[in-house]
């Protein structure tokens, strides 16, 4: 296969050769023809990026399926130019043992729209009492390295401590959803003047901070490694920088809608207050959160933009606030996202974007074949991006089972052109293959 005029990180126009899944060969643009039963695929200049890497994706399978598959997600993980999902285990059964990482896995390779590395919970059935079976899953055919009770906080001091000692031992990393429980029950969005004013019960920046702050000196304590879910508040990456100044082993996240979105839509999205498509764990924050976090993301603090893809029916989501579901789904769009609150405000490259989307996340999760540079005798693991045109949001064309966008109707820039997994494409011109 030849992909001929892209542009690796946004450089000069260059043509890919394609072979056994492998890159054979970057030569300049037209430089040497295509030879007799090439497959061509034209890049028209588009950017050209490593196939992306999300350390933090709801499949919903087993247990919802209503909600996502693996199927519909790993295809709406495709169309967003992804090769290689986390999937989290809150799943139903829990992916706390071996045999359902096993089937989350497996299910992956049947579907082979990108590659699927299931997490495992880090307490069994996510209750916080006991430690699931960490060494079964890192030992499984699913190789597991990512641990996470993902929706809820391990927020036990010592179960958490015990945590960050076992996963030492297969270089493993437990990856924390910052949440004090005693200090955000009942909270229904970020703690403010917008949520006064609405009446809704507040979650204070307090609940994620104080967790980061004691998971960062038990992870020095111990020598293990952390990383922080989706982070979301100015103060939050005052600890992580911190922690960093001091060389601990500790990495963190951030999603593309705590990028862009802010607290003040619950009151005045446009169809009005109290819309529950802007209710997410953790809250959507204020401005000055969401700019201490584009900082914080372009100068390394936080190393990784993960999506927290969380599909839910329509049920879920259409209905009163406080029996909403919290979550949305951002798989199709989080490249999109990242254009504008980073690339289009000048606080990444192309670069950038690829070490924070595709490279960074590919070493926290220990995949070998992932995230790696664009040149000669690395996987093919490639997105075409063209970042010229803007397209307004419709989730009707999502191939997600779920809708649940809050940036149904919102303009945004950029298109996934094509996608391919070593080397298969399993998107052209913006259509699933």
């Amino acid at each position: 296969m030849i992909i001929r005029n892209v542009r690796i990180l946004g450089g000069e126009p260059v043509d890919i050769r394609v072979e056994n899944g492998l890159i054979a060969a970057v030569t300049p643009a037209g430089a040497q023809p295509p030879a007799a039963g090439d497959q061509v695929v034209e890049g028209q200049g588009a950017v050209a990026l490593p196939g992306l890497v999300d350390l933090h994706t709801h499949l919903r399978e087993p247990g919802r399926e209503d909600a996502e598959t693996v199927q519909t997600g790993t295809q709406s993980a495709a169309r967003g130019g992804y090769t290689a999902v986390h999937a989290m285990a809150n799943t139903s059964p829990v992916a706390d043992t071996a045999g359902v990482v096993e089937q989350v896995w497996r299910l992956g390779h049947e579907f082979g729209h990108c590659d699927v590395h299931p997490v495992g919970a880090v307490t069994v059935g996510l209750e916080g009492r006991q430690l699931a079976e960490l060494g079964a899953m890192a030992d499984s055919a699913a190789r597991v390295r990512v641990f996470s009770d993902d929706g809820k906080c391990v927020d036990d001091a010592v179960l958490m401590r015990r945590a960050l000692e076992y996963v030492k031992a297969f270089d493993g990393v437990v990856a924390q959803h910052a949440q004090e429980p005693r200090l955000t029950g009942g909270a229904q969005m970020n703690e403010g003047q917008v949520s006064g004013r609405l009446g809704l019960t507040g979650w204070p920046a307090v609940a994620e901070e104080a967790i980061i702050a004691r998971d960062c000196l038990l992870a020095a304590h111990v020598g293990s490694r952390l990383h922080v879910c989706h982070v979301s508040t100015a103060g939050s990456v005052e600890i992580l920088r911190w922690a960093k100044s001091k060389g601990w082993d500790v990495t963190a996240e951030v999603t593309p809608h705590h990028l862009l979105l802010t607290d003040d839509l619950v009151e005045e999205s446009p169809v009005g207050a109290y819309n529950p498509i802007y209710k997410v764990n953790p809250p959507l924050r204020t401005r000055a959160d969401v700019e201490a976090l584009r900082e914080a993301l372009a100068d390394g603090t936080i190393d990784v933009v993960a999506t927290d893809h969380a599909p839910h029916p329509v049920e879920d989501k259409e209905t009163e606030w406080s029996a909403a579901a919290m979550g949305m789904v951002g798989l199709e769009t989080a490249l999109s996202v990242v254009q504008e609150a980073m690339v289009e405000t000048g606080l990444l490259d192309w670069a950038g974007v690829a070490d924070r989307m595709s490279a960074a996340p590919a070493r926290i999760g220990r995949l070998s074949g992932q995230g790696q540079p664009l040149q000669v005798g690395s996987p093919a693991n490639i997105v075409l991006y063209d970042p010229s045109v803007r397209t307004e949001v419709d989730p009707s064309a999502f191939a997600s089972k779920s809708r649940n966008t809050p940036y149904e109707g919102m303009t945004l820039p950029g298109r996934v052109v094509a996608t391919f997994l070593r080397g298969k494409p399993t998107v052209l011109e913006g259509k699933l293959v």
